[in-house]
């Protein structure tokens, strides 16, 4: 490594720092491409609720999710809200994330949501994706609101437009025309699509050329084999598949299909309070059927892919050096389940943990 890229992939001798990963694996650093930082506080009471047998849209319209982490974000101020998400980001670094993607979507308001962006960015999110089409704000209709999207995606400094399209969010229309508002701004679409009920929402993103399609455990089948075909990543969250009744993506079929399969932790203080990708690794393969080395490549080229960033996620000459000793090998990352298996983290040549 020199100046932070992979140069050469053999022994020098004559290197300033040198790493012992004998017994271990080197692996390239883990790319989390879905994340909701930064937020203020925990839903733990939702937790209980959920594993109980709650349906989250009724957690939804009884006050909490989304409008729940509104409340505490609007009232938490600027240095507290940036303390729980540094101290969530230190968690990730520890088990291996070197880049991640943070979204806005708790603000709510014109002005919450700048807010959120503007933390996004003071807390060195590699990626901003504006979720301004998160939920409907009070004193809205999603058409309403969306007029206020359009202003949002104009002014807010992002790198990806971001929608959730469901029963106690926005709708398929809101979905196209956000496509045609990040086609103006010539940034990426993204969305949250068959997390809870099967909207067929995926045609209507393919149409819209959207660059992801995020959480899918309620794909509608007769959408796999376009979605499988296209230059669309499906971006498979197990992390919010587990903590109560909720269907389960079909991973092992897109992967046979060919789909870009991508893993990310969905971290959020409601449905996945998940900061860990080996966690999610370990999900993924117990869960879809993967390999290590399939649930590997999901989290580092094809989540780097998503976000943009070809210049990491595999281990290259020419590659930004990121790279994660392991201390084993990679098959005992999931066969291991449950603990962290990172021995070092090096970002950009620097050993950072």
């Amino acid at each position: 490594v020199e100046d932070g890229v992979i140069v050469a992939l053999e022994d020098d001798p004559a290197a300033d720092l040198v790493v012992d990963v004998a017994g271990g694996a080197i692996v390239p650093g883990l790319v989390d491409c879905h994340t909701h930082l930064p937020f203020a506080g925990w839903r733990a009471r939702e937790y209980e609720q959920k594993v109980t047998g709650v349906p989250y849209e009724e957690i939804a319209r009884g006050g909490g999710g989304i409008a729940s982490s509104a409340r505490s974000l609007a009232v938490a101020g600027d240095a507290d809200v940036l303390a729980q998400a540094r101290s969530v980001r230190a968690e990730m670094l520890r088990h291996g994330t070197t880049t991640f993607e943070a979204k806005s979507g708790y603000g709510l308001s014109r002005d919450g949501e700048l807010r959120a962006v503007r933390l996004a960015r003071e807390l060195g999110a590699d990626r901003v994706t504006g979720l301004f089409a998160h939920a409907v704000p009070p004193g809205y209709d999603a058409a309403g609101w969306m007029d206020e999207v359009d202003r949002l995606a104009a002014e807010a400094d992002v790198d990806a437009l971001d929608i959730y399209v469901e029963s106690v969010a926005f709708r398929n229309e809101d979905l196209e025309r956000l496509g045609e508002i990040a086609r103006r701004e010539g940034v990426p679409l993204r969305a949250h699509v068959e997390q809870f009920n099967a909207n067929r929402s995926v045609p209507v993103a393919l149409a819209a050329g959207a660059r992801s399609v995020d959480h899918l455990a309620c794909l509608h089948p007769d959408d796999l084999a376009p979605l499988a075909a296209a230059e669309c990543a499906a971006v498979l969250l197990p992390g919010a598949e587990f903590l109560g009744a909720e269907e389960l993506a079909p991973g092992r079929a897109l992967a046979d299909a060919g789909a870009i399969c991508v893993l990310a932790t969905d971290c959020n203080p409601g449905t996945s309070p998940v900061s860990s990708l080996p966690l999610v690794i370990g999900l993924a393969v117990r869960r879809y059927g993967w390999t290590a080395r399939e649930a590997f490549a999901a989290c580092t080229l094809n989540a780097a892919w998503v976000l943009g960033m070809e210049d990491r996620g595999s281990i290259e000459v020419g590659k930004r050096a990121d790279l994660v000793v392991l201390d084993g090998p990679v098959e005992h990352v999931p066969y291991r389940f449950g603990r962290n298996p990172v021995r070092a983290v090096i970002a950009g040549g620097e050993v950072v943990a």
